[in-house]
């Protein structure tokens, strides 16, 4: 079902305006090709015939465009519409399932679908933001798993966590947040995955989960709340900001999304990270951020396959 054209959100029919606000977002101070990096000598193409918002470069002596080289590359969708996605993609708090795309800007489901995931890749961090890592001196990390899904079909009454998806989520408190997919929540696990995005100085504090047992030995201290005797804060110990993550991740999960297979877990928790992590900005500054993101990123249908 496709609604009628009537009802759904049309943007206005001007890509030369929505070029310039793209050109404005990606060069915000000097032009560059994307192939080579010539900033000094490209210039907009003088031929009427040609398309708006094509420049040639004299040092690789190509075309380019402002889509050259990010999640754009190559679409046949119109401008106004991937910036229309963003948009509701970035201002929904929860997310937006593909289909609700579909109806609004009207493409196939299988249109949405990409874009939604082309989306989320321009959300991820950056190599820069990845090599920073969380918290410092006298700084808390939160650390929790939780569990989402069914892998296979079980028994009616099966109790356990063993068959559903993992994720292992790290917050700064009133900072960031980091999400990955594991295997397993084992010790040997999630413990490299500490070490590689948790500052050493850091203040490390979990539930009473034996994976944790070893980390007073890699950061400055651990401390623990034991859930299982109903404590849920002890002071300024408790666990409370990374599970309010997972409140909005499974409302997320079972009110908008529904389905999410293990494959392309990693791909929503990337957009919800990036909600997490913008939370105190408006909806146009999360809207140029993630476009900014879009830089240097490719995403193909093959990949989305195949990933």
């Amino acid at each position: 079902f496709m609604a009628p054209s009537s009802q759904r959100l049309e943007p206005p029919r001007n890509p030369g305006r929505f070029i310039k606000y793209m050109e404005s977002v990606r060069w915000r101070r000097k032009r560059s090709c994307p192939k080579c990096g010539e900033r000094e000598h490209t210039s907009p193409t003088e031929s009427k015939n040609h398309r708006p918002g094509l420049y040639y470069c004299n040092g690789c002596k190509s075309t380019f465009t402002v889509t050259v080289g990010t999640i754009f590359h190559g679409s046949k969708i119109p401008l106004n519409k991937w910036l229309l996605v963003f948009h509701m993609m970035v201002a929904s708090k929860k997310g937006i399932s593909a289909l609700q795309i579909q109806r609004a800007i009207g493409v196939s489901y299988n249109t949405a679908w990409s874009m939604c995931h082309r989306v989320r890749e321009a959300m991820a961090p950056t190599e820069k933001e990845l090599s920073k890592k969380l918290g410092g001196q006298y700084e808390v990390v939160e650390v929790d798993e939780t569990y989402w899904g069914n892998n296979g079909k079980l028994p009616p009454g099966a109790r356990g966590w063993g068959h559903k998806m993992k994720v292992v989520s790290v917050v700064e408190r009133q900072g960031q947040k980091r999400s990955f997919h594991v295997p397993n929540t084992k010790a040997k696990t999630v413990m490299p995955i500490l070490k590689a995005n948790v500052d050493s100085k850091t203040r490390m504090m979990t539930d009473e989960s034996a994976i944790y047992n070893n980390l007073r030995f890699e950061f400055r201290s651990h401390e623990t709340v034991v859930h299982s005797a109903r404590e849920y804060a002890r002071g300024d110990v408790n666990t409370n900001t990374v599970e309010s993550s997972f409140a909005v991740l499974k409302r997320s999960f079972c009110g908008t999304f529904h389905q999410i297979s293990e494959k392309h877990l990693h791909r929503y928790l990337k957009e919800l990270d990036y909600k997490w992590n913008t939370r105190e900005m408006s909806d146009g500054h999360k809207l140029r951020n993630a476009l900014k993101r879009a830089d240097g990123k490719r995403l193909s249908i093959w990949s989305l396959k195949n990933s």
